[in-house]
């Protein structure tokens, strides 16, 4: 995240104390020292509540990576017809990005001409909130009927991005958009070896290899390439050293670009929990004064807005979604927050810079409209069903270290890291040299 972010973030932080101090009924004092004392313990047990999913996640996310192919996805993904939103969907579940990285890699298969419904739809969504870390902490946090939710309404929204994408986004708009990706430049690919990315055009080092060139950031990665290793079977790379040190690369890689935001969740979480009175929350959710839909409908859009203003997406969108759900957010307005996570200002603002302003409103005005529709109606699909969890389940507890379940997963979990904290260093270690080398040669 950038500093202009974080500075953002924190004028909300302040704000939420602010609120808490001037809506309390609390002596000051009491109120500081009861809300720090449920903020901290709040954000801790999250954490607790959900590290062995995490590391998990990332590990699994890593190896999919790292194990599968992804060669030639963009060809699979040039119609919009059932087929190609499938294989989007897949390819995003597959990939396992943060948001941000998930828009740049959408932007890089729609510019070698996949159609705006498969990449910017349905692989751009996928990839971040139909994957398998986030299913994990919905799952902890919220329950089994939010991870159907979020599954179930994730199709839905794919499903009317695509529509959108066919039957109201004009052609010329997006072959604009399109053009305007292509006018920006080379694209980078990514060193098979060590994951940099390298651009073709200014790379020292390549090899070509059964009809294919690999391009490398130094030496000593071109040295390390193993073009069979590049194509082993799954079931020999989870067998071997190199298979596992490459999951361990790609997971690392995963946490590096999302753990301030899980973090910020679960701070932000804490927060919400701690310093703001539950008298706050009842005014604002105070119930279905219009009629239930009408009140259903507008809280969709209030969930989808708070997920743009709150600047976390991703993961650490789930903590703070389990906060709004336990203080009275209905089921299917939660599901449109954690929606909005690719429509939050700095990816916006990427969109423009990708895609020219008309194509980024477009683009952005889908997501919000798919997003509060989608939490609308599962909202009441699953009413219907009567499956909508008790809020008082949601988990947003104290800390207990108690010889239980999470604490033999916790260990576990915490040892499992470690491990592949180890095997990526020993890589990293191996290349430092090498990429020094080559950046000492390129100045």
């Amino acid at each position: 995240m950038e500093r202009t972010e974080y500075a953002i973030l924190a004028a909300i932080a302040l704000a939420t104390i602010g609120l808490g101090v001037f809506t309390t009924a609390k002596p000051l004092s009491t109120f500081f020292l009861e809300s720090t004392r449920q903020f901290v313990t709040t954000t801790a047990a999250m954490a607790w509540i959900t590290w062995w999913a995490l590391v998990i996640g990332f590990a699994i996310a890593g190896g999919v990576e790292a194990w599968t192919s992804s060669e030639a996805i963009s060809d699979l993904l040039e119609g919009h017809g059932p087929r190609e939103i499938g294989y989007g969907s897949l390819f995003g579940f597959v990939s396992s990005s943060c948001s941000y990285s998930a828009i740049a890699t959408a932007k890089n298969l729609f510019k070698k001409g996949g159609s705006a419904a498969a990449t910017l739809g349905a692989f751009m969504f996928a990839s971040t909130n139909l994957v398998i870390e986030i299913g994990a902490v919905i799952w902890i946090l919220l329950g089994w009927q939010f991870l159907l939710a979020d599954i179930v309404g994730g199709f839905m929204l794919i499903g009317l991005m695509a529509l959108g994408f066919v039957y109201l986004a004009p052609d010329d708009v997006v072959e604009q958009a399109r053009a305007n990706v292509r006018d920006e430049g080379s694209e980078t690919v990514q060193d098979p070896v060590c994951g940099m990315e390298v651009d073709p055009d200014e790379a020292d080092y390549s090899t070509d290899h059964d009809g294919r060139t690999y391009y490398f950031c130094s030496q000593s990665c071109k040295e390390s390439f193993d073009p069979e290793a590049a194509n082993t079977a799954i079931r020999e790379q989870a067998t071997s050293l190199a298979g596992w040190k490459a999951l361990a690369d790609k997971q690392w890689k995963e946490w590096g670009m999302l753990w301030d935001e899980i973090a910020i969740g679960f701070i932000f979480a804490g927060l919400i929990a701690g310093f703001i009175p539950h008298q706050v929350w009842t005014s604002v959710f105070s119930g279905p004064t219009f009629g239930l839909p009408v009140y259903v409908f507008w809280t969709a859009a209030l969930g989808a807005v708070i997920g743009v203003a709150t600047f976390v997406c991703s993961v650490g969108n789930v903590p703070f979604g389990a906060v709004l759900f336990s203080n009275g957010l209905p089921f299917g307005s939660v599901l449109s927050y954690i929606y909005a996570d690719l429509i939050v200002p700095p990816i916006m603002d990427a969109y423009r810079e990708y895609y020219g302003t008309k194509f980024a409103a477009l683009l952005s005005g889908m997501i919000f409209v798919s997003a509060v529709l989608t939490g609308f109606v599962i909202h009441f699909v699953f009413l219907g069903l009567g499956v909508i969890p008790d809020p008082s389940g949601v988990q947003i507890a104290e800390v207990k270290i108690e010889m239980n379940y999470k604490l033999i997963l916790n260990v576990f979990a915490t040892g499992f890291f470690l491990v592949l904290y180890w095997l990526h260093r020993t890589d990293s270690i191996r290349n430092e040299g090498g990429h020094e080398e080559h950046a000492h040669t390129a100045n």
